[in-house]
Parts: structure tokens; sequence; C-alpha cells
């Protein structure tokens, strides 16, 4: 089991470890109650299709942050609010979607955090058509399983696994 990470604030990550930490150049919209949140990486890729997602937010997430490379789709949502009600009954830190979520509403509530790239009410398939727990790169850089994520309303900040914070 993994234990919890607290958050500690980007914007701090980048004045101490500088051009060596890995930022995120893509915007996301927040969603969940949690603004700011970290967690060990784990990773989706998949295309308009949320069925492996939903199957592993389904299992324990031990304070992971699921990163989901939806190949910035905004035609079909990847979430809603039964996965993310999975995800946060299963422990998962956070969920960050380069790609559309909805039922937005519903996502503020719940005590995880979420990041998107915007809504869609539209559904996406079922098919678990996609991979799990691989490298996927967006925003300019690559998420890789393990490594350490923060993330808060400035944006989201790459650390490799086992870096020690002040």
């Amino acid at each position: 089991m993994t234990a919890s990470v607290s958050p500690v604030p980007t914007a701090d990550l980048v004045d101490l470890h500088g051009t060596d930490l890995r930022v995120c150049d893509l915007q996301f919209r927040q969603f969940g109650a949690h603004r700011g949140f970290a967690g060990p990486v784990r990773t989706v890729s998949c295309h308009e299709d949320n069925g492996l997602l939903r199957d592993l937010l389904r299992t324990p997430g031990n304070g992971s942050v699921l990163v989901v490379d939806g190949q910035g789709s905004l035609r079909t949502a990847l979430v809603g609010d039964l996965i993310a009600t999975a995800a946060q009954d299963n422990g998962w830190a956070g969920l960050v979607l380069h790609g559309a979520v909805r039922d937005s509403a519903a996502l503020t509530g719940l005590r995880l955090g979420i990041k998107a790239l915007g809504t869609i009410p539209r559904k996406s398939a079922k098919n678990a058509t996609g991979a799990i727990d691989v490298p996927v790169t967006f925003g300019g850089i690559t998420f890789s399983p393990g490594d350490l994520l923060h993330a808060d309303d400035d944006g989201i900040a790459l650390l490799p696994p086992h870096t020690e914070l002040p």
C-alpha cells in the first residue's frame, strides 16, 4: 500500500528544483473538491474510450494519481460522476485527463483532485481499448508510471520517483 503524499505547491517546487523540474505546459480546468493533490503516477492511454480507466479506477488507488492521455479529445467525456466516485471511494488521490469530463457539477463535491481540458455531455465508448501503465506524453512532458505528480491551481509538476521533498 502506498503512503499518501502531501501536495507541495507547484510554484514552490519550481523555486526549489528550477529547470530540472518537469512542468506540464497545458492549461487544465479544475473539477474535484481537492484543488491541490499529489501522488505516484499511474497511466492510461486511450482515445474516446474509457473502459480501461473505468476498470482501473474500480481497484485500490493507494493514493496514486491516474494520468490519462485521451489525445486531447473534447468530443467525448472520459470521466463522469460514477467513474470519479469510484476513484474517490477506492483511494485515488486524483485524475489528470488530457481529454474531457461530464457531470461537472457533481464532480465539484468529490474528495478528489480532477484536472481536465474541458467538458462535454457525450459519453465515450466502453471497449477497453488502449494501454495501462505506459509512458504518455502531452503538454511538453512525459508522464511515466511511478513519477511523483503534484498539482494545484498553478499547474502540474513531475518529480522522479523517490525525490526528497522539503
